[in-house]
């Protein structure tokens, strides 16, 4: 409160010389603003996350998520970008700003359109009910790891009515050419579904943020094309994929018929994708929205951080990258076990604890946090032997070697 006290009186101070009645609205955005910032810049062990009991905490350490990259605080630009963004009714194509940000992800892409959804998990679902749309008996061939299989909540087959085969993908996060081919299926036998689509993903969260290049994306959008059927890439993290195989996404997405882009993950905005294809897929796209309760009004607020996201945080995602190789290393080196032998593309790590770690899968995580104010998880993979680490850009080099401190010393005996 008496944080909150100082920052009105600062405004007001600012407002006297212009005007004598304060806007309340922006006063109180300035302040949020504020707030968001310090929150951001003190992220402190303790009870901070209510504001209401003790924003400092005693223990005085700061809080190193490792998580996930989805839990990135705004920053005061991206705020900022909300406060001034002009908006209208999105639902009816009136929204300016939601507008700007479709065309820019379009022609980031090199496709025909694009359409603001509020979750990456949305966009995945438009995109096979698009897909879809002219299929009864449609079939989709996805990866037994795949986020659309194992994270969406079986959506494609309760939502949208569409069954699939699961086909193994390598420690690349490839398929096996052979395995598309034996999985299709066309409609010439009323027993078969029809094969309609594959799904790829890029990177590939669950085997450690692979990227796949472009002349593979390419390869499959042939296969694909060649039996009449489409290419969707989940594309959550596909910035991060772009940046680690330096290239540009529309070279790198060439292939795909559809690609959906995460901009709350390494990008940093606090919601919101964006499903970009051609022009009569995005048509039905947005009829599969609205049905799925996705239409938003006055959305500009918070697609204006998406695009702020997107033209101002993906160059720094090899930041990321580097950071996360960094503990990989480190990790290898002191006898913890990663999978592609400690080869990291991009910022997700997974890693086991070493045969002989004094501490179990299970006390590692909250002695982190208790010792080191480092959160991580674990439970990944069968037995629940992995754990992930995920670097974003509220996480410094700092935060990494705290992060590596911990776990070594931990674990090693």
């Amino acid at each position: 409160l008496d944080v909150i006290v100082l920052l009105y009186s600062d405004v007001k101070e600012q407002f006297s010389g212009e005007t004598q009645e304060l806007n309340i609205r922006y006063v109180n955005i300035i302040i949020m603003t504020y707030m968001a910032a310090l929150c951001r810049n003190y992220r402190l062990v303790g009870s901070h996350y209510n504001v209401g009991r003790k924003f400092f905490s005693t223990n005085n350490k700061r809080i190193v998520d490792l998580r996930s990259d989805t839990v990135t605080q705004p920053s005061s630009a991206m705020l900022h970008a909300a406060t001034q963004a002009t908006t209208g009714d999105d639902v009816m194509g009136e929204d300016p700003t939601v507008t700007a940000l479709e065309h820019y992800a379009a022609e980031l892409f090199g496709k025909d359109e694009a359409l603001y959804v509020p979750t990456g998990t949305m966009g995945n679902m438009c995109a096979i009910l698009s897909h879809c749309h002219y299929n009864k008996s449609a079939e989709m061939i996805i990866g037994t790891k795949s986020h659309i299989n194992l994270y969406e909540g079986g959506g494609y087959a309760n939502l949208a009515g569409v069954s699939c085969k699961q086909i193994p993908e390598d420690e690349h996060a490839m398929f096996a050419f052979d395995d598309i081919r034996d999985a299709y299926f066309c409609d010439d036998d009323v027993h078969y579904a029809k094969s309609t689509l594959i799904c790829l993903e890029n990177t590939h969260n669950m085997l450690g943020g692979v990227a796949l290049p472009a002349s593979y994306i390419s390869s499959i959008g042939k296969l694909a094309r060649e039996r009449d059927m489409k290419l969707h890439i989940d594309g959550a993290r596909i910035m991060n994929a772009a940046v680690a195989l330096n290239t540009s996404p529309s070279s790198l997405c060439e292939g795909a018929d559809s690609i959906s882009i995460c901009l709350s993950k390494g990008l940093g905005a606090p919601m919101g994708s964006v499903l970009v294809g051609e022009t009569e897929f995005i048509r039905l796209a947005r009829r599969a929205r609205k049905r799925l309760g996705g239409g938003m009004r006055q959305a500009g607020v918070i697609a204006s951080m998406g695009m702020h996201a997107l033209t101002n945080n993906v160059d720094r995602m090899s930041d990321d990258h580097s950071r996360a190789q960094r503990i990989a290393s480190k990790l290898k080196d002191a006898g913890f076990f990663l999978p592609r032998d400690g080869k990291v593309d991009t910022n997700i790590v997974f890693f086991a604890l070493p045969e002989n770690s004094k501490l179990t899968k299970e006390e590692l995580p909250p002695k982190m946090f208790e010792k080191y104010g480092v959160k991580i998880a674990g439970g990944y993979s069968k037995g629940g032997r992995m754990f992930r680490l995920v670097t974003h850009m509220d996480v410094d080099d700092e935060g990494v070697d705290a992060a590596i401190e911990g776990i070594i010393s931990l674990c090693v005996p």
